[in-house]
């Protein structure tokens, strides 16, 4: 009778430590999120930007990725749905279709360490930030 009771405390005490990992990412995905758009201001989501106006992409969790700016604009991707796989310091392989990162377009991603890239994800539409004025 002890040895499953035992189990179940044990798998209990997995879950719990889970849980807090998870909300220590969430926390510290928040924190990001706010360090990287500081005291900018959100204008009016876009379907399409140019890739020559981004320096790269900044991971912030399953379902954020910024656009850091070349210029003055940071751009935000909030994807429709969370993407398997996707957290910081991850690759984004990206199907770039012209000279513009599109709503809808797919990209998957690769593991630090992996050749297999993950499940195919999609953008959503594209939030400028701008510096007050």
């Amino acid at each position: 009778m002890r040895v499953p009771i035992i189990a179940a405390m044990l798998a209990l005490a997995g879950c719990a430590a889970s849980s807090e990992m998870q909300a220590s990412q969430r926390a510290e995905a928040r924190n990001d999120l706010a360090t990287a758009l500081g005291d900018r201001v959100p204008g009016a989501p876009r379907d399409c930007i140019s890739i020559s106006d981004s320096d790269g992409p900044q991971i912030i969790d399953d379902r954020t990725i910024l656009y850091k700016p070349v210029g003055r604009t940071l751009w935000r991707n909030d994807l429709g749905s969370s993407c398997p796989g996707l957290r910081p310091y991850t690759t984004l392989i990206v199907e770039v279709h012209g000279s513009q990162l599109c709503r809808n377009d797919r990209f998957r991603v690769l593991d630090p360490g992996s050749s297999i890239p993950g499940a195919y994800c999609m953008f959503g539409r594209f939030t400028p930030y701008e510096k007050a004025k």
